[in-house]
C-alpha cells in the first residue's frame, strides 16, 4: 500500500479503479450472448463445429494472455499501474472494432489475438488494489471488483442480448465504444498507486511466463494456492464455453433469454461480492470463506449440469452465486505472503494461470460438449453401436463440478494449520 496515500485520497483511488473495471467489464459482457451465434452463423447453424471453433479461439486468446500477462505485471511494477490500465483499454477498443468489422471467422480469431494481448486490465486492477488497501481489508475490496464484474453481466449481456436482436454486429460497436471511454476516463482521472520508491526495474527473467510463475514457490502456501486457483478458473471456462450453445441446445433459449439470464448471474454475483463478502469473510475468516465458496461453486455447476428444465438450471445460479467467495479470498491469502514490489508479478502470475486453463479449459469444455451432442445425433441405423445413454449435454458444467470439489480437498490441506 502506498504510504503516501492519506484515506480520502486512498479511497477516491479504489473508486477510480472500480469505474474502470466496471466499463471494462460491461464492455466485456455485451458481446457474450452474440459472439457464439456470430461464429455459429459463419457455419450454416452447426451447433457442434461452432462449439470447436469458438474452444479454439478461446485457446488463442488464453495463449495471449498466458504469455502478455506477466510482461504487463512487470511492466507495472516497473513502470506503475497506470500506463498499463490505459493502453489494455486502448487494445480492447480496438479488437471489438476488428471483431465488429469481421467479414468471417478469421478476422474474429484475429480479434480474440487482439483481446488476449490486451485484457490485462482486470489483472492490474489486482495489483493496484493491493497498492492501496490494507491487508486485513483486501478480500473485500477484491469482492468489489467481484461486485464490478456482477454489474457488467447485469447491464452487459442483457444490452448485449437487446444490440444483438437488432444487429448481430451492433454489441460489438458498442464494446468499442465503452473500451475507448473508459481509456478516455482513465488517463484524465485515474491516479497512479506505485510509488517510484517501490518499483522494481523491468527483467525478462520475471516477465515471462515461467519466471513469473517462480514467484509462487516463494513460500509453501502459494503453491497450493496456486492450485486451487488453476482448478477454479479450469472449472470456469465451462461457464463463457459453453453456456450460450448450451442454453439453445438444450432449453432453446435465444439471444434475448440468454441474456436476460446471464443478468440475473450478475444480480447474484453482485449481492454476494458487494454486500456479502466483508461480512462472512470477517466472521468465518479468508480460510472458511475460501472452502465454502469452492464447494457452493461445485453444488451449482451440478444443477447446472443436471438440470432437465430451464427453470431448474436458473435455481443453481443463487447457489453458483456463492462461489464467488472464493476468489477474493483466495487473492487476499496471496497477496499477505509476499511484498509490496512483488504484487504486480503475483498478479500477472495468477494471469499466467488463468492463461493456462484457457488454453486448456475452451477446448476441452467444448469438445466435450460436442461429442455428448455429437452422439446423440449420430444415432441412426448407420451407427447402431452407440447408446443413448452418451447424450448427456451438460457433461462439461459436471466435469467442472468435480474439478472444484477437488479444489476444495487441495485448499483445506494446504491451509488447515492456519484457521
Amino acid at each position: 500500500m502506498n504510504d503516501q496515500l492519506a484515506t480520502p485520497a486512498r479511497r477516491a483511488a479504489v473508486l477510480f479503479i472500480l469505474v474502470t473495471v466496471f466499463l471494462d467489464m460491461l464492455s466485456f459482457g455485451i458481446v457474450i450472448p452474440v459472439l457464439p451465434k456470430l461464429v455459429e452463423e459463419f457455419f450454416s447453424g452447426d451447433t457442434a463445429q461452432a462449439a470447436v471453433l469458438y474452444g479454439l479461439m478461446g485457446t488463442a486468446w488464453a495463449f495471449m494472455q498466458f504469455f502478455c500477462s506477466p510482461i504487463q505485471g512487470a511492466l507495472s511494477d516497473r513502470f506503475g499501474r497506470r500506463p498499463v490500465v490505459l493502453l489494455s483499454n486502448l487494445g480492447l477498443g480496438l479488437d471489438y472494432i476488428v471483431m465488429a468489422l469481421a467479414p468471417n471467422v478469421a478476422w474474429l480469431v484475429a480479434g480474440r489475438v487482439i483481446s488476449g494481448m490486451a485484457s490485462s486490465s482486470f489483472s492490474t486492477a489486482g495489483a493496484y488494489i493491493a497498492d492501496v488497501t490494507p491487508p486485513a481489508q483486501r478480500a473485500a475490496a477484491f469482492g468489489k471488483i467481484g461486485m464490478l464484474f456482477g454489474l457488467g453481466f447485469i447491464f452487459g449481456p442483457a444490452l448485449g442480448g437487446w444490440l444483438g436482436a437488432i444487429d448481430p454486429r451492433l454489441p460489438f460497436w458498442g464494446a468499442a465504444a465503452l473500451s475507448l471511454m473508459n481509456a478516455c476516463y482513465g488517463f484524465f482521472v485515474l491516479p497512479e498507486s506505485l510509488s517510484s520508491d517501490k518499483r522494481t526495474p523491468f527483467t525478462w527473467a520475471r516477465a515471462n511466463p515461467v519466471g513469473s510463475l517462480v514467484l509462487l514457490r516463494s513460500h509453501h502456501e502459494l503453491v497450493g494456492l496456486a492450485t486451487v486457483s488453476f482448478l477454479g478458473y479450469l472449472a470456469h471456462a465451462a461457464l463463457p464455453g459453453v453456456s450460450v450453445l448450451y442454453m439453445g441446445y438444450r432449453y432453446g433459449w435465444g439471444t434475448a433469454s440468454v441474456g436476460m439470464m446471464m443478468a440475473g448471474v450478475g444480480v447474484a454475483a453482485m449481492i454476494v461480492q458487494g454486500g456479502l463478502i466483508g461480512p462472512i469473510t470477517n466472521r468465518f475468516g479468508e480460510r472458511r470463506t475460501m472452502l465454502m465458496g469452492l464447494l457452493c461453486g461445485s453444488v451449482g455447476f451440478s444443477v447446472y449440469g443436471l438440470a432437465p428444465e430451464g427453470w431448474i438450471f436458473c435455481l443453481g445460479i443463487p447457489v453458483m452465486a456463492f462461489w464467488g467467495l472464493t476468489g477474493p479470498a483466495t487473492q487476499a491469502l496471496m497477496t499477505r505472503r509476499i511484498s509490496s514490489s512483488e504484487q504486480g508479478q503475483l498478479q500477472g502470475a495468477i494471469a499466467s494461470i488463468n492463461g493456462m486453463t484457457g488454453m486448456i479449459g475452451p477446448t476441452l469444455f467444448t469438445q466435450t460438449f460436442a461429442f455428448f451432442i455429437r452422439s446423440n445425433s449420430l444415432l441412426n441405423p448407420q451407427h447402431s453401436g452407440l447408446s443413448t445413454s452418451l447424450d448427456l449435454p451438460g457433461a462439461p458444467f459436471l466435469l467442472a463440478s468435480l474439478m472444484l470439489l477437488s479444489a476444495a480437498v487441495i485448499a483445506w490441506r494446504t491451509t488447515k494449520t492456519k484457521g
